[in-house]
């Protein structure tokens, strides 16, 4: 590894930091494993079989919302449930659902999942996602540190999914 030296004299301003090779992280899925949350009769119906996650997309619309976010369960999606997240500047999400890993894993995941966007018609506008993920991030992950039987938490990036 190169490391490169800069050299500055006294009351001059540093060089412009490079950023180009700093990644763009945000972690945006976790993986907990819990009992507090089983299927509820005929949903596997509603979703595909052996999907289920209503219960924790109920207790997580609860926790988002008294972390002061406007959230609601949308509603089934083949691979589990979503919450619609109220926002202003973008449409957010949180889906989640079991995870197949364990007999007693779930996957909770925002979207979008990335820490910029583009918006408009042709893609020119670019939104700065990273503050309100964190926010909400940390929304999910008070809330789960709360419930009970919740164990083995572990976050990574969409990239890493």
């Amino acid at each position: 590894m190169h490391i490169k030296s800069v050299v500055t004299t006294p009351g001059s301003a540093p060089p412009p930091r490079d950023t180009s090779t700093l990644k763009k992280i945000v972690n945006t899925h976790v993986e907990f494993r819990s009992h507090s949350f089983p299927a509820r009769e005929g949903e596997e119906d509603e979703i595909n079989p052996g999907r289920w996650g209503m219960a924790l997309a109920e207790f997580l619309a609860d926790g988002i919302t008294k972390a002061g976010f406007t959230a609601d369960v949308g509603g089934y999606e083949d691979w589990g449930v979503y919450i619609l997240v109220e926002n202003e500047e973008f449409p957010l999400m949180v889906g989640c659902g079991n995870y197949e890993e364990y007999d007693d894993g779930f996957l909770v995941f925002i979207d979008p999942s990335k820490p910029e966007i583009k918006k408009s018609l042709f893609r020119r506008r670019t939104i700065n996602t990273r503050a309100v993920i964190e926010k909400l991030a940390e929304a999910i992950e008070e809330t789960l540190q709360q419930g009970e039987d919740i164990r083995g938490l572990r976050w990574w990036t969409e990239d890493e999914a």
